[in-house]
């Protein structure tokens, strides 16, 4: 029997409009901090550290460009990253970027029950959606201040931040190495964890959780496009069959090399304690203007609350200062702006104006 034409024409709407919200949903996963900046704005959008990195990292990828020629031999970087972080070279895999490793392990992983915990970096979930797998979302409560809650028993795969972008929350390692069981992948964000002192709370020495590193944000290197996995052996190996050949570039690997190095670690330790610095500043510069700041910030950026968030992020662009949006964040809505944290004097320069915007 028929169904009734207004039924089926309802209907069809119905799927017109789920394909619509899915597409959307998408789209705005795949927004980043860069599409906010544009030429004569201070770019406080993007979590990129902007000084010139040192010679002794310049210098060695100079000095590969003499070796183009020739096919990308990963192995010294390998052997360089491995060493940094007491791992066997099987646990590691160098990729373009760390996006190259979430879109890796959502071609590798088939997960019956993925939980991404939001707000965080949306390309992870956006590699699983594209990947055909089925994602639930576990919020944080800003209220509370984004504190991490445990996944549902069912999760056989989970995926954090830590520190968390674009909340700036630093969590316990403690609680997310608890969620290890059998039958369940945990991964870990850590693209940020060296913008804190020490690293008090990675997890790139436990066996047992996968994570995922960037070398693009303290170093300035976005653009060279530079990250790695660690991981069990067979996962690594089975992410290194699903990778292109030769994806990191000669000039990527010298400068994991060098990036892995003692000194650099050194240099990066000093690095994360003047941002401490330059961080609390910006912190309490907000607080005394009235500005909600989110949490506990403890990263290379704050997230913050303001009424009319869309308004205030254009008004701002026309007084010369690039954001981020905070809506395209699953949990955040448009009243919710991050800011990458810069020097003192660019700060309070950001702050006058953001008090003016605010005040008008």
């Amino acid at each position: 029997m028929r169904r009734p034409l207004v039924a089926c024409a309802r209907s069809h709407l119905q799927a017109r409009t789920i394909r619509r919200s899915v597409r959307d949903d998408r789209l705005m996963l795949r927004f980043h901090g860069d599409a906010e900046v544009a030429p004569g704005l201070v770019d406080l959008a993007v979590n990129v550290r902007q000084e010139t990195p040192p010679s002794w990292l310049t210098d060695p990828v100079t000095a590969s460009l003499a070796h183009l020629a020739r096919y990308p031999d990963r192995t010294e970087a390998t052997g360089a990253i491995a060493a940094r972080h007491g791992r066997p070279v099987d646990e590691v895999l160098l990729t373009a970027g760390a996006a190259q490793a979430f879109t890796l392990l959502a071609q590798v992983l088939r997960p019956r029950h993925a939980v991404v915990v939001h707000p965080q970096f949306t390309e992870p979930e956006s590699a699983l959606l594209t990947a055909g797998h089925a994602v639930d979302r576990l919020l944080l409560d800003p209220r509370d201040g984004f504190t991490l809650k445990d996944p549902p028993e069912s999760a056989d795969l989970v995926i954090v931040g830590n520190p968390t972008n674009p909340t700036s929350c630093l969590h316990e390692s403690g609680q997310i190495a608890s969620w290890v069981r059998p039958g369940r992948t945990v991964v870990v964000d850590e693209a940020f964890a060296d913008t804190v002192p020490g690293e008090p709370e990675s997890l790139s020495r436990n066996r047992d959780v996968v994570v995922i590193r960037s070398l693009t944000k303290t170093w300035g290197l976005a653009g060279l496009r530079i990250g790695y996995v660690l991981g069990p052996r067979d996962l690594i190996a089975e992410l290194d069959r699903h990778a292109p050949l030769w994806s990191v570039s000669t000039p990527a690997l010298a400068a994991a090399t060098a990036c892995a190095s003692p000194l650099a670690v050194e240099t990066e330790r000093a690095i994360a304690e003047r941002l401490t610095a330059d961080r609390d500043h910006l912190v309490a510069a907000l607080r005394a203007a009235g500005v909600e700041v989110a949490g506990v910030p403890r990263s290379s950026f704050v997230l913050v609350r303001v009424v009319d968030g869309g308004r205030v992020r254009e008004a701002l662009r026309g007084h010369g200062f690039a954001v981020r949006r905070g809506e395209t964040f699953p949990g955040l809505g448009s009243d919710w702006l991050r800011i990458a944290v810069r020097d003192t004097a660019t700060s309070d320069a950001f702050v006058a104006v953001l008090s003016k915007v605010l005040g008008g």
